[in-house]
């Protein structure tokens, strides 16, 4: 593998010095000056577009601040096309330049029809509908403003994220997330603390793909959310910047810059964010087991979290020639965080009389850091969308922890008691080398083609120290482990693409080969899994007319097992809880239907689906007695996965967005989905039906002085397995934003959770345990925040791209 990746390095790196060695083109200098026609009032970021009529390649730039403009062209004949926002565009046809040139005085005159249908245009692009997927731009959304990753993915349509941060798709939880269309240091699969440091303000738009085709990974049986970076492409230097404060105590800024030249492009995200995050929880246990010395307890949790985390991204994109160039992209995360946790806990006798209470101090330190490398190269050929990228990307991830836990009696004696001290040094490297090839047949075919290899190596060296009668800390054996984790999938893939008529059609097949090694260092464990599988796609779509279309998806999809699913050693939740994994875990594989309408009015847009999806070997965690107690006579419970025969979920989902009038427009989604699991492990019944649901509506509206109100309320039904039972659960959200600086400048305030209501209530019951608990992760937050835009417009979208946010879409837009 190393061999592979350094033929490549030494090819690119041979292209590239070979491609330098080339004659420039010669460029000319084209000159002239924008200004409206009725006053003669100069327009500054006025757009200049040069389309040559050969060729691919585009070229452009902005006006100054007294309406002149000064870009460099190579020689040829252009169509170019001048715009400014709500003005009419002026096209000057077959402009050929072989010279200097001066265009003289160019008059845009105003547009009122577009001037009053801005928001409603603006608001019809927030949701693009593609052969296999739906793409959400989220640059209106007031109420995640100075929020993060979380608060985003929590606002999109069959998205939810619950008080832990699990995101789910459709109301299932194995979601791949990708950023920029590949695995990132940032997220892992569904890594619900690096979401929740991940500043809202770098984001630029969602992609929601419930029927994935070949050329992505086939992990995540719910499918993939594809998060797509902010990345400017306008000549000259540009960008945003947000600062933002909130109670409980949070603060931050993030800043969005690029600079392009004509040859190189520089661009940046850059965000830090300090957070408190209190939050709390409440559990009542009945134990039904003959060893339990105490049959019920109360405990009364309280969280105390912070951190500071600094995230950046750093790019540069080279023009080595019109149709080859190379992006090279550092990613940085430093986190460092603090928590607290105190636990009360009251143990009473079968009467409710209270026998005993403990209190139990938990302080963990952490760090966390990331550092990842990316290298792309990408070649056009001569016919339009024919294409060659490679890609290589290396990851080294390090979390180091340590935790100091004491234990107090205060009734009916106070005694202090031995503390327990935990460290846990985890290291991870990551390599990936990808390949893809875009081949177009004719003008409505398409052949594509590619390898992968995801190349994961994980070592946890987790120690439990015990605390002796002389304050010391002596090693508990038992409980510390190195635990090894490799995982390494390699794979293929090729699609063919098909557009007759109004039919389109995708047809893709991949292939995984996937090896994993499992080690407990000095322990007798040295498990291996190695499997091959082949995963078949299909998306079809039939188009009535631009503004209405059916489409038809078929995938199938696997879930692999995470490395702390299959650690066997036990890792203390509490002092009666531990989760512990389970090595002889198998992956589970899913086949999936969906079927999808979508319409588009002068005022609303409609989409809605309904899907069926088929999985063997699901995984599910279960609740279980371990036989021991605590000191005080307390059972200890283990919650461990396993695999249960099959699972069948079906359900129907929608989406309509209404612009009754210029100031007001809003949104809603719904999905109802059923979830039927069949299953024995050890003699048994875990099987359960689920039957649940969930809502969101959002409201914008324009109040006098130009301010905007916009309200978001989001209902999750109850839900239920063979073990628990969840309450439903309503939260609401409000922000308030106002432009200023002759519209630079945005003054947004949010409320996050209004109501204080986001919290988990829930039952869990096995035949020795039953307990009800409510937690609540974050309580309700104020949030202030001032974006300030540097050399550009707000609601400005530039659609010339010259460069690739992620996975292109190369058949069936």
């Amino acid at each position: 593998m190393r061999n592979i990746v350094i033929i490549t390095l030494l090819f690119l790196a041979f292209y590239t010095l070979n491609a330098q060695q080339k004659k420039e083109f010669t460029k000319y200098e084209i000159s002239g000056l924008v200004v409206e026609k009725n006053s003669n009032q100069t327009l500054e970021f006025a757009t200049l577009i040069f389309k040559p009529l050969k060729g691919k390649r585009v070229f452009g730039g902005l006006t100054d601040s007294k309406g002149n403009f000064k870009i460099e062209v190579p020689k040829g004949i252009y169509t170019v096309s001048v715009e400014f926002l709500s003005f009419k565009t002026i096209t000057l046809q077959n402009i050929n330049i072989d010279q200097n040139k001066n265009l003289g005085t160019i008059y845009l005159e105003e547009d009122a029809e577009a001037l009053d249908e801005i928001e409603l245009i603006a608001e019809k692009s927030t949701v693009e509908i593609r052969l296999d997927k739906k793409i959400y731009n989220v640059g209106k959304d007031m109420t995640v403003k100075g929020g993060t990753a979380s608060d985003v993915l929590d606002n999109i349509p069959s998205v939810t994220v619950d008080v832990d941060g699990v995101v789910s798709l459709r109301g299932n939880e194995n979601v791949r997330i990708l950023i920029n269309g590949k695995p990132s240091g940032l997220v892992g699969l569904n890594d619900t603390e690096a979401l929740r440091q991940f500043p809202a303000e770098s984001i630029k738009k969602i992609e929601v793909i419930t029927s994935p085709s070949a050329r992505y990974d086939a992990e995540g049986t719910a499918g993939i959310l594809n998060i797509i970076l902010r990345q400017g492409q306008a000549l000259g230097f540009n960008g945003s910047a947000t600062i933002n404060a909130g109670t409980p105590t949070n603060y931050g800024f993030s800043t969005n810059l690029n600079y392009r030249l004509d040859k190189v492009n520089f661009f940046t995200n850059i965000g830090y964010r300090y957070r408190d995050a209190p939050g709390n929880a409440y559990y009542f246990n009945e134990y039904l087991s003959s060893t339990a010395t105490y049959p019920f307890t109360e405990q009364n949790i309280n969280y105390n979290r912070k951190r500071k985390n600094l995230n950046t991204n750093f790019g540069m994109e080279y023009f080595i020639t019109e149709k080859a160039s190379i992006t090279a992209n550092l990613l940085f995360r430093n986190s460092d965080g603090e928590n607290s946790v105190n636990n009360n806990t009251d143990a009473f006798d079968e009467n409710l009389t209270l026998e005993n209470t403990e209190l139990r101090i938990e302080n963990e330190d952490s760090k966390d850091k990331v550092a990842q490398y990316s290298l792309n190269f990408t070649q056009d050929f001569k016919n339009d969308g024919h294409r060659l990228s490679f890609d290589f990307q290396y990851q080294d991830n390090k979390e180091d922890e340590f935790g100091i836990i004491t234990n107090e009696e205060t009734y009916p004696d106070e005694i202090t008691k031995s503390s327990e001290k935990i460290t846990s040094d985890e290291n991870q490297q990551k390599v990936l080398l990808q390949g893809d090839y875009v081949l177009p047949i004719g003008e409505n075919q398409q052949f594509e083609a590619g390898f992968r290899g995801n190349i994961n190596d994980l070592t946890t060296d987790y120690k439990f120290y015990n605390e002796d009668f002389n304050g010391e800390f002596i090693l508990n054996e038992d409980l510390s482990n190195i635990f090894d984790y490799n995982e390494n999938i390699y794979a293929l893939y090729s699609q063919y693409g098909n557009k007759f008529g109004k039919i389109s059609a995708l047809f893709g097949l991949r292939m995984e080969i996937t090896d994993i090694a499992v080690k407990i260092i000095g322990e007798d464990l040295d498990s291996k899994k190695n499997y091959t599988d082949f995963f078949p796609t299909a998306n079809l779509a039939y188009e009535f007319s631009e503004n209405e279309n059916i489409t038809l998806g078929y995938n199938r999809r696997i879930r692999r097992p995470r490395s702390r699913f299959i650690n066997p050693f036990p890792s203390l939740s509490s002092k009666t809880n531990i989760f512990q994994g389970n090595p002889d875990l198998d992956p589970s594989i899913s086949n999936g239907l969906d079927l999808g309408y979508f319409k588009r009015w002068n005022k609303v847009t409609f989409n809605t689906s309904v899907y069926y999806k088929h999985a063997i070997d699901v995984f599910q965690f279960i609740t279980e007695d371990t036989g021991e107690t605590t000191d005080e006579g307390i059972p200890i419970m283990r919650r461990t996965p396993i695999n249960l025969s099959t699972n069948d979920r079906y359900g129907f989902e929608f989406s309509v967005n209404y612009t009754p009038i210029k100031s007001w427009r809003f949104n809603t989604s719904f999905n109802f989905y059923n979830s039927t699991t069949k299953g024995f492990y050890e003699g048994v019944d875990y099987g359960s039906e689920n039957t649940s649901w969930f809502a969101r509506f959002s409201s914008k509206i324009v109040l006098p002085a130009k301010i905007d109100w916009q309200t978001t309320m989001m209902y999750r039904g109850p839900s239920e397995n063979s073990q628990s039972k969840r309450d439903g659960m309503f939260m609401t959200s409000m922000a308030f934003s106002k432009d200023i600086l002759k519209g630079n400048g945005t003054l947004t305030f949010n409320i996050d959770d209004l109501f204080n209501s986001r919290k988990r209530s829930m039952e869990t019951f096995t035949d020795t345990y039953i307990s009800n608990s409510e937690f609540q992760w974050r309580e309700r937050q104020f949030r202030l925040s001032f974006a300030y835009r540097f050399k550009q417009k707000k609601k400005r979208e530039r659609q010339r791209g010259m460069g690739n946010g992620g996975e292109e879409e190369v058949f069936g837009g």
